[in-house]
């Protein structure tokens, strides 16, 4: 239940719901209780009167007689049907604002774990599968909702028609009242006991079904893989071994919760043999009339739905505790990359220093970077170079801060950017990763995910810097064109080139290309680059590739091999020096020139 106590800020930002729906309530079993009420004044006014219309009824009298008191019967009955609609209209507007509070809380607590996601780091999503994710952002909410509305809506019921029945029942006889709840006590260890299982249980369900949607997501997104390796029936296996579990924990749980209802019926049942027994002596005593009886019999039956929707409750709230928890896991994790205190926004010119520079994945214990220096001058154009785990990616997150360095400090026009904002900081640069993500949206948007106030004469000029405006005035709709998921109907190198199309049309002052070209040929690859090079004649790049024969126009080279520098110059500098960078030149122009003659 502990857990639970995330949701009282949204109880407090919803308190006026709460209470009229609270009121509400209490208003609609006041009615109710007036019912009972009604039929125990008919039946005693039965039990007065018939000695008395036996008398009459072989008298002119008895006309008189059977007349008024049909009239008293129909206003009686008259009576129990207004008071029945008048708890209905009540109940009616207690579900308008509990439910629809709920529905309120469950937005709200969406969006703050989505809001909380966009904060986290990049290594929180390295560490949890997106599945995972997904789970706790629709089912565990959906669980919690139910807490929130449903479970709120019917435990305050049963609060006050409990409270409000037991006080009456106690006006009228408190013996009668004691041997009816009697069976109460047992009532409450049995819940006590069966909610600690449903608790436990329902954790390791919303466990297993957060495996589920991860493993559903991984199969969708590989599809082709899967495809392409004939792999359909062991992907599905794998969901169905993993569904297995799913399913033999639910059913082990909805077992648990059909403890309820039988016990429940138990001890209503009980209930109801001890008011008759008891208050049928009591009649006979002269202690309390046929109508009190009467009415005992309607209360315990009144009592009926709230002992049966504690077990309801019960479930909801155990369930709904254990998706808290889950969430609760991850809003209390807190991003590591944040806005120092004081941190402000500076211009930046793309002056750009690293300074003893180390770093290394906490999650792996990789060291990516090693004693790293490197200056970098204003609109200077800069080539990375090196083996895959050399440290070229890791370079590039690191100027954009999605990892702080452990040791060294990285500085952009003389400002640590860690004295930086985050917004200030990454407004100011673009950076086309490797690995290129487009949305399920038209090609334009996802240009204009870069600026999004870009005009199209705007987003058509970033096309056209990045080599491919040619390839999307081909399609149907050109710019319009719907891209599916990921890009799916595009070619990896059209993927590629939209991507710096995107990164283009921000236009920063520093630019980071981080080897978005791999799709591509050679022959696209120079067009790319000779298109790119009086757009960034005036900025700071640095483009990290594979293709060596692309870099001869820039000012500096600078080839990694495990996290350190190891070669650093021009063009003609490397090739002198004869290393790696030489070795790797000549390979690729013996590959060329095989490609050429076969």
């Amino acid at each position: 239940m502990k857990h639970l106590a995330a949701l009282n800020k949204y109880f407090i930002s919803y308190k006026w719901r709460l209470i009229l729906g609270l009121l509400f309530t209490a208003i609609s079993i006041v009615f109710s209780v007036f019912q009972p009420i009604m039929v125990r004044q008919i039946f005693d006014l039965l039990s007065h009167n018939i000695d008395e219309y036996r008398i009459l009824s072989h008298t002119s009298l008895n006309k008189i007689f059977r007349s008024d008191f049909t009239g008293v019967l129909a206003f009686y009955g008259i009576s129990i049907l207004i008071f029945a609609l008048l708890s209905g209209f009540f109940l009616f507007l207690q579900r308008q604002t509990l439910i629809v509070m709920s529905r309120h809380i469950e937005y709200d607590l969406k969006n703050e774990i989505y809001q909380h996601y966009q904060q986290l780091d990049l290594n929180f999503f390295k560490m949890h599968r997106t599945g995972d994710l997904m789970s706790r952002i629709t089912e565990d909410v959906s669980r919690v909702r139910m807490y929130v509305g449903p479970a709120i809506m019917y435990a305050s019921r049963t609060v006050f028609l409990i409270v409000i029945i037991v006080y009456l029942m106690l006006q009228v006889n408190p013996l009668l009242t004691l041997y009816t709840l009697s069976p109460l006590p047992f009532l409450a260890l049995t819940i006590y006991y069966v909610n600690r299982i449903i608790h436990r249980k329902s954790e390791k369900i919303q466990a297993q079904l957060s495996n589920i949607t991860s493993i559903a997501q991984e199969s969708y997104s590989g599809i082709r893989v899967i495809k392409s390796y004939i792999q359909e029936d062991a992907s599905a296996r794998h969901f169905e071994d993993a569904s297995e579990s799913y399913k033999d924990s639910s059913i082990s749980l909805a077992k648990t919760d059909a403890l309820f209802q039988p016990i429940m019926a138990l001890m209503i049942g009980l209930s109801v043999i001890l008011t008759i027994f008891i208050g049928g002596i009591q009649v006979i005593h002269g202690n309390i009339t046929v109508g009190n009886l009467a009415e005992f019999v309607i209360y315990v039956n009144m009592l009926m739905f709230p002992f049966f929707s504690i077990g309801m409750v019960a479930s909801m709230i155990q369930r709904a505790a254990a998706s808290q928890q889950r969430i609760n896991e991850f809003l209390q994790i807190r991003p590591e990359i944040t806005d120092n205190p004081g941190a402000e926004t500076v211009p930046l010119t793309g002056d750009i220093k690293l300074e003893n520079v180390s770093f290394t994945y906490p999650h792996t214990g990789i060291k990516a970077i090693s004693n790293f220096n490197l200056h970098i001058k204003p609109g200077q154009k800069v080539a990375v170079i090196g083996k895959t785990g050399s440290g070229k990616s890791t370079l590039a997150q690191l100027l954009i801060r999605m990892y702080d360095p452990q040791e060294g400090r990285i500085l952009m026009n003389d400002n640590n950017i860690r004295s930086l904002t985050l917004t200030g900081l990454r407004d100011q640069i673009s950076y086309v990763p490797q690995d290129v993500f487009l949305f399920s949206d038209t090609i334009a948007n996802n240009i204009r995910f870069g600026d999004p106030t870009a005009d199209i004469e705007k987003v058509q000029q970033a096309a056209r810097q990045a080599y491919v405006e040619k390839d999307i005035l081909s399609f149907n709709e050109g710019f319009e064109t719907e891209i599916g998921e990921r890009g799916v109907t595009l070619s990896g190198g059209q993927k590629q080139r939209i991507s710096i199309a995107r990164g283009l049309i921000k236009n920063p002052n520093i630019l980071i290309f981080d080897d978005c070209l791999s799709a591509v040929d050679a022959r696209t690859e120079k067009e790319i680059i000779g298109n790119l090079y009086a757009y960034l004649q005036s900025k700071t790049a640095i483009i990290i590739t594979h293709r060596i024969f692309a870099l001869f126009e820039f000012d500096k080279i600078i080839v990694l091999d495990e996290g350190k520098i190891v070669e650093e110059g021009t063009h003609e500098e490397l090739l002198s020096l004869n290393g790696y960078y030489s070795e790797l030149y000549a390979r690729q122009q013996r590959n060329e020139e095989e490609g050429v003659n076969s």
